[in-house]
């Protein structure tokens, strides 16, 4: 009886070094150019690449575990376009987001957005750092921000509407770098400035009337491509039907950004999917549907029509 606090101390620890452990959920890629300016320092411009780049692939953003394979593979395409002051910069960033596709080598995109409002100070000497609840700085928020949309994007795409946590955390950075006072710093890209920026981003991902493209992620990916190496057919039907509410959400909510954002990540996927589609009828009802529903790209999708 004696044994028995050594026993459940025993027990405990093996509970503990059991359970898995919180991993990184990003494998991120960051490219910072500087062809719109002058920075004679390239090593500042390579520290400023791998600082980001560090912050996103070693930050825990999430209380899930992440296996390595796991990793959520984003890149961020960074180009500076001025230099206000020294040590304060304005960008132009493409975040690019992907999803492995069941039982094939092939990467879909999520998301992929062009952010032209970036503006944030930056120094080698200091890290980037980040609060949850504070405003510390606009490139760790803008960093963090993204990390959430990725992550929950990823999530949505794997049960439905499971993403929801993730863009209130986002909707967190918003609502601090919105009401911050670092007149450096001041970025109408967290306001309802224009409707095509990151704040319109999110207002579109927790808007109850565009939730059929939240729930399109799911039904495109999960019942869609991953089981299209198997079973085509049953997966492009899953894929039409979820366009339907996506349909739907357009005649509601027409020219909003997360539609323009879906359309130009999906546009050419979607016709290679449709184009190789046995089903005539069905080819045409999908060519039809997209080219009213997104009219930018009705070349695209009148190409399904044709013969493979």
């Amino acid at each position: 009886m004696r044994n028995l606090p050594l026993l459940f101390c025993l027990l405990l620890a093996a509970v503990l070094f059991t359970r898995p452990a919180r991993g990184q959920e990003l494998q991120a890629e960051v490219t910072v150019t500087t062809e719109n300016v002058t920075i004679s320092d390239r090593q500042l411009v390579q520290q400023m690449r791998n600082d980001m780049q560090t912050f996103l692939n070693t930050r825990t953003f999430t209380n899930q575990a992440y296996r390595p394979e796991e990793r959520i593979r984003c890149r961020f395409f960074v180009g500076i376009t001025e230099i206000p002051q020294n040590g304060t910069y304005r960008a132009t960033v493409r975040i690019v987001s992907t999803r492995p596709v069941y039982g094939t080598g092939y990467e879909t995109n999520l998301l992929s957005f062009a952010d032209r409002g970036w503006i944030f100070n930056y120094s080698p000497q200091n890290p980037i750092d980040y609060s949850e609840n504070t405003f510390v700085g606009n490139l760790s928020s803008l960093l963090s921000f993204y990390a959430y949309v990725i992550i929950g994007m990823d999530q949505d795409s794997f049960a439905p509407l499971s993403g929801s946590p993730y863009y209130d955390r986002a909707r967190t950075i918003v609502t601090n770098a919105a009401s911050q006072n670092v007149t450096t710093e001041a970025d109408e890209g967290w306001k309802d400035s224009n409707n095509a920026n990151r704040y319109n981003l999110l207002n579109n991902l927790q808007d109850p009337q565009l939730q059929a493209f939240r729930a399109t992620l799911y039904a495109y990916h999960r019942q869609g491509m991953d089981i299209f190496i198997t079973k085509p057919e049953e997966a492009r039907a899953n894929i039409a039907t979820s366009l339907r509410g996506i349909q739907e959400a357009v005649v509601r909510r027409p020219n909003t950004l997360l539609a323009r954002a879906f359309f130009s990540t999906k546009a050419d996927e979607m016709a290679n999917i449709f184009r190789t589609s046995p089903d005539q009828e069905q080819k045409v009802a999908v060519a039809t549907l997209l080219s009213e529903t997104d009219p930018t790209n009705s070349a695209k999708y009148q190409a399904i029509l044709r013969q493979p």
